[in-house]
């Protein structure tokens, strides 16, 4: 009993006064432009997006800011809203691949991956179409597009509503950590987007793979959900470039991405009496931390990639010196996990 008393106190003072201030944050970001996601809501959504407007929808990775793909001014928005650099592209979203062709050219490999993975969490790399109406300020000026078509009801609905392609990236501040839920979109980004639709949180929690299928073997520039080795079993040989400082041909390949304030540090088995530590699995072997936040007790990494960025947020904002992470494994959906975490740390 005693154990848990002081343990109480000891959480009152280093996060008893802190979540007041979270809150007010919270209280004084999140607005009217946080609107439950629904029929009305949707079209409401789909009417600024034709006037030029861009605005804050969830999908089954995290959240984006999207805008008219066609239209580059509004695209510019996005570019603004974020403080994006203008070299790093932005993905296109479709609610399904029927008008595929329009945009882009689909050879037999999308096809094939298409048919396992879509709608859901890949992003295909592909030569943009002759006659594609998509601005070229999605693309940065290059002639490939990445394309996916998100799983999420609300994302897809809002994309047919619309009738056109939606560019969106996260939507955040750039370099930023990623937003899982509508509040974080408006702690990030505040009365910069006019309207965030609020869908709950994301289920995979963790941005789309994106497979270039412009080189001569398919080739990785960011891990995802759908993982290397799902992707080899249904292609064979699989490359990968995941980083490009200068002229990225995917949104997630500069070297300092998904930041946080306090400086992080990677596969911890100790952590100072001033850091928070991100445990993974049994933590019994990991000591010290001033605070705990278990990724996923049982060492799941679905439940991992899902809490990652939350978590990461939620540890940004206390009083502390720093985040630490245990080691996360690199296999399967740990390679997307640790790849998020290296850049968050760089």
């Amino acid at each position: 009993m005693r154990t848990k008393v002081i343990a109480g106190l000891i959480l009152r003072r280093f996060y008893g006064f802190i979540p007041t201030i979270y809150n007010k944050q919270i209280t004084m970001a999140i607005s009217s432009s946080i609107l439950t996601a629904d029929d009305t809501t949707i079209a409401q959504a789909a009417t600024l997006l034709r006037q030029g407007q861009i605005v804050a929808f969830p999908t089954e990775t995290v959240y984006g800011l999207g805008a008219d793909a066609t239209n580059d001014t509004a695209i510019a928005r996005i570019y603004e809203a974020k403080g994006r650099p203008q070299f790093n592209p932005l993905i296109i979203h479709v609610d399904d691949a029927a008008s595929l062709d329009r945009y882009v050219a689909v050879n037999d490999t999308a096809r094939t991956l298409i048919k396992a993975f879509w709608p859901g969490p890949l992003t295909l790399v592909l030569p943009r179409a002759a006659a594609s109406p998509i601005g070229l300020l999605a693309s940065a000026g290059l002639e490939t597009l990445a394309v996916r078509c998100p799983a999420h009801p609300i994302a897809r609905a809002l994309i047919h509503t619309l009738g056109k392609p939606i560019a969106a990236p996260s939507a955040n501040a750039s370099g930023t950590i990623s937003p899982t839920r509508a509040e974080h979109v408006a702690l990030s980004l505040g009365d910069k987007v006019p309207m965030i639709l609020d869908g709950g949180s994301c289920d995979v929690g963790l941005e789309s793979t994106v497979l270039d299928l412009t080189t001569a073997t398919p080739t990785i520039l960011r891990h995802g959900a759908i993982t290397k080795e799902m992707l080899q079993e249904l292609l064979g040989t699989i490359q990968e470039s995941l980083d490009h400082p200068t002229h990225p041909k995917s949104p997630g390949m500069l070297l300092s991405h998904y930041a946080p304030r306090l400086p992080l540090r990677l596969n911890a088995t100790e952590a100072g009496d001033q850091e928070v530590l991100l445990t993974f699995g049994d933590d019994a072997g990991c000591t010290g931390g001033a605070m705990r936040f278990h990724l996923s007790p049982k060492g799941d990494l679905i439940e991992s990639a899902a809490n990652l960025f939350a978590m990461l947020r939620e540890a940004d904002q206390l009083r502390f010196s720093g985040i630490a992470v245990m080691p996360i494994p690199m296999h399967g959906l740990g390679a997307a996990i640790n790849d998020r975490l290296s850049r968050a740390a760089h």
